[in-house]
């Protein structure tokens, strides 16, 4: 086998192949760049927690309607907003922290959504929520990665300024006219309607990792936020056909294969990206000595 057949031939050759790397393309397209704020903001576990929080929603859909792409994400969404506002609250109200708050919440959602499936589906219906099916993705669920994604684009590029200023001093912004807490509030909604298109491609244990691991790695090749959106979000499409291959040709789960190229990718950025990384503080090190 040549090396383009190895490559291109999976893609070519078999649809669904190709609507799983569209799918995942798009959800490195929104959500990345969402993690790169997240790791800016000091709230990388929060994403694992919001994925977390939708379970429990996407399970009590599942209850009452199967597994209908419609029922679940609106209830993951609800699920997930939900979890949000209430660990805001209790974060105000209470000494507790927010990213306290939400390691309480997130588990409780996780032990509560586990259950709930667990109650009428079998096995394969929990494995599918927490994993995915992202090699069964059909029209619809592959629509609403789009739309979730244009909208996240849009949105981001007319709150970027707002965003990015409510990360460094969420203060600036209560003082000056009261915007931090909508700003917040839309942020986490973004976060959310990410995670509940993905989780139907990567499950809601994995949909996370494509969100945070390419996010965390661009960190290590550039200084600038826009210029961490681009480099993030190609480690995410590079990752994701990298999964999708090394799952088609050695007979491998997608969704791992998937999230274990983004965190190669992570490794790879650590040794030798030029950011930080152990290389370039290695070589950074005689120089400051002289």
């Amino acid at each position: 086998m040549t090396l383009s057949e190895f490559l291109f031939e999976p893609f070519a050759t078999y649809g669904f192949m190709r609507r799983a790397l569209v799918g995942c393309m798009a959800l490195s397209i929104g959500s990345v760049p969402l993690g790169v704020l997240l790791i800016i903001r000091r709230m990388s576990l929060m994403g694992d927690a919001m994925a977390h929080a939708i379970l429990p929603g996407a399970a009590v859909a599942f209850l009452f309607a199967g597994l209908s792409l419609w029922a679940m994400t609106i209830g993951g969404v609800v699920a997930g907003l939900t979890v949000a506002l209430l660990a805001g609250l209790v974060s105000r109200v209470t000494p507790l922290r927010e990213d306290a708050s939400f390691a309480a919440f997130y588990l409780i959602s996780l032990g509560l959504g586990v259950l709930l499936v667990s109650t009428r589906g079998s096995n394969v219906d929990l494995m599918h929520v927490l994993f995915g099916t992202v090699l069964a993705l059909d029209d619809a669920s592959i629509l609403l990665i789009a739309v979730v994604t244009t909208l996240t684009v849009i949105i981001l590029a007319i709150v970027y300024r707002l965003l990015v200023a409510e990360c460094f001093n969420p203060g600036f912004l209560r003082a000056v006219g009261g915007a931090g807490r909508t700003v917040h509030l839309v942020f986490l909604t973004l976060v959310v309607l990410n995670l509940v298109s993905g989780f139907q491609a990567l499950g809601t244990l994995m949909v996370v990792g494509i969100m945070m691991l390419p996010a965390a790695a661009a960190r290590f090749w550039s200084e600038t936020i826009p210029g961490q959106f681009v480099a993030g979000v190609l480690f995410g499409i590079v990752s994701s056909i990298a999964g999708l291959l090394a799952s088609y040709h050695a007979h491998l789960p997608s969704s791992p294969a998937i999230i274990l190229g983004a965190g190669a990718v992570y490794a790879l950025s650590v040794l030798v990206g030029p950011r930080g990384s152990i290389l370039s503080e290695t070589l950074r090190l005689p120089h400051l000595q002289r």
